[in-house]
């Protein structure tokens, strides 16, 4: 009931496609109505034509059986692009939406489902619901109605040999209900594995360095060969079970029509039914096996499309909890400190990752941000775009509250390089574009010089026009770090946040890339996060972490005064000379 209620709630996606959800199944009964005629009308040209020799006869209800298929196959023609326009068009319109809607969940939800259940449910899932809406207008109402209409018919023609039909029925049925309740639960095990497969791919395509660098190809061969293995084992006994549905349906088939022909022929001998109605009467017995063994299988596609919508519908319901309050522009205090903490804290889940922060940074001010590993780093400059919410205390940009702004306001003022450098397939110059669309081929240049990027970039054939793989795949790891930090200065931001995003590069090239920044984007507020000394000792505020706690705050030289923490970082990265200039 529940999966059926999951699958009922998507119907919002099918509204513009009310038409073909109508003339679809419409067709396709017109279509079985006339596959039930043509048993009627064959048993006529056997007794009305064949037995009486009549030639023409035969040939002009021959040219009726022939126009009833004619018929029959346009109106299934009709029905299959009935069926194709409303799948499609549900796809289409269920992929975009729920697309749409990740993309309004915050780090948090994303987090929760992770990056591979969430390209499984945009794909796999989505494609299980899009057949399954073509089967629901192609064979949903068929196949019921063949079974009725067979029935019905057969009563028709001969009451008393009609009943080796409604014997012959419910044992079909009895077979089809014992074969799918035990086969059902396979296939959602299936669907497990199938899940399990696909990340354990994912993970060895994306980490195929790792593995060849520790040289694990062979236990990653085995983790994968196990999986599969089991997936196998699950498709052999859905595969045992599935192929006893064939021989027992037709096996009982195959005796219902020896029935009907066995008491068929005292009744044909007596005169009280004819030889054609006897053929009419076998044809109908196919037809329910066939529309029994269609409904089988339409039992599978849904049982599947259920999973599916309740995993598409999983993903629908959560809501983001970083919401957007208004998408209005507002205005700010230029007099206020461009950003300011105020007894924040922050829990992911359960205790708090950062506790009671609170300091001011002014417009233009360098801020470095150092602390151990998991000392909340990065968790404090997620919060200041909003990709997290502050669980206690207020986060300020020019006076304002974080959560007044809207996100285009907040985030536009800001230019993010992540820990892990991020460049999309294109080129170097739609990379940069990212930052701002309206950028001019020199501000693209100009911001490369800045990054320290334009020494390789211009030595390159292309330029800014240079090929960019998938993943940046074709640069080194400190390039990337180099091309991205390119990418925010292009924005020109009035907050630049480095999230340890000069972690690859050299201690020359990450000391002309502080001139370079100081200089250039002076009026900039910058927020470095690193675990190099060297690259925040010159900020003009630094920010000591340690276990989610501020236990430091101030220049360098006062921290090397007053703080243990920072002091115990520094002896182990720089003499005590270097820590003193």
């Amino acid at each position: 009931m529940g999966c059926g209620i999951t699958l009922w709630k998507l119907r919002r996606f099918l509204k513009d496609y009310k038409l073909q959800l109508i003339l679809g199944p419409l067709f396709k009964l017109i279509e079985a109505v006339f596959e039930l005629i043509v048993p009627l009308v064959m048993a006529d040209i056997i007794d009305n034509g064949a037995k009486k020799g009549d030639a023409a006869y035969v040939w002009r209800m021959g040219l009726v059986m022939a126009a009833l298929g004619i018929s029959g196959w346009c109106f299934a023609i009709i029905c299959q692009k009935s069926a194709s326009i409303a799948s499609q068009g549900f796809g289409t319109k269920l992929r975009t939406e729920l697309y749409k809607h990740i993309n309004s969940l915050s780090h948090k939800e994303i987090d929760k489902f992770g990056t591979s259940s969430l390209i499984t449910r945009m794909t796999n899932d989505i494609n299980q619901l899009q057949l399954s809406v073509a089967m629901l207008i192609r064979l949903v109402t068929r196949s019921p109605f063949l079974i009725i209409g067979a029935v019905v018919m057969s009563t028709i023609i001969n009451f008393r040999l009609a009943i080796v039909v409604y014997i012959a029925t419910p044992f079909i049925a009895f077979v089809l209900y014992f074969i799918m309740t035990r086969s059902v639960p396979f296939f959602k095990m299936i669907q497990k594995k199938l899940d399990k497969t696909s990340l354990l791919t994912g993970e060895n395509l994306s980490g195929n360095r790792v593995i060849r660098a520790f040289s694990k190809q062979k236990s990653e061969n085995d983790k994968f060969y196990e999986a599969t293995e089991d997936l196998a084992k699950i498709s052999l006994r859905v595969g045992r079970l599935s192929a006893l549905l064939n021989p027992l349906t037709y096996l009982i088939v195959q005796i219902a029509i020896i029935a009907i022909v066995w008491f068929s022929g005292g009744i044909v001998y007596t005169g009280s039914m004819t030889q054609g109605e006897v053929i009419a009467l076998v044809n109908y017995m196919t037809q329910i096996y066939l529309a029994m063994a269609v409904l089988a299988n339409l039992i599978v596609i849904f049982t599947k499309a259920s999973a599916s919508a309740i995993r598409v519908s999983e993903v629908f319901e959560t809501e983001p909890s970083v919401k957007e309050y208004t998408k209005n522009p507002i205005e700010i205090n230029p007099d206020a400190p461009k950003i300011e903490f105020k007894d924040v804290s922050f829990a992911y889940d359960g205790d708090y990752d950062l506790r009671n922060i609170s300091f001011s940074v002014q417009k233009g001010q360098t801020v470095g941000i150092i602390g151990g590993t998991g000392s909340g780093k990065s968790t404090l400059i997620n919060l200041i775009p909003r990709f997290y919410d502050v669980s206690k205390g207020e986060i300020l940009i020019d006076g304002v509250n974080v959560k007044d702004y809207s996100f285009r306001q907040l985030r536009k003022q800001m230019g993010i390089v992540p820990q892990k450098s991020s460049l999309v397939s294109g080129t170097v110059k739609d990379n940069m574009l990212w930052g701002n669309k309206d950028a001019t081929d020199n501000e693209i240049i100009s911001a490369l010089k800045t990054a320290q990027a334009w020494d390789f970039i211009s030595k390159s054939e292309n330029g800014i026009n240079s090929v960019v793989n998938q993943g940046g795949k074709n640069f080194s790891g400190g390039q990337k770090q180099r091309l991205t930090i390119a990418r925010a200065i292009v924005s020109k931001p009035q907050i630049l946040i480095l999230d340890d995003s000069s972690s690859a590069l050299d201690f020359a090239t990450e000391a002309n890339l502080r001139r370079a920044l100081n200089s250039n984007i002076e009026d900039t507020t910058k927020i470095i996060v690193s675990q190099r000394v060297s690259s925040i000792k010159n900020s003009d505020l630094i920010i000591v972490l340690d276990d989610g706690d501020m236990v430091g705050i101030g220049t360098h030289k006062e921290l090397l005064e007053n703080c243990e923490t920072y002091r115990e970082i520094c002896s182990s990265q720089l003499s005590e000379k270097e820590a003193s200039v």
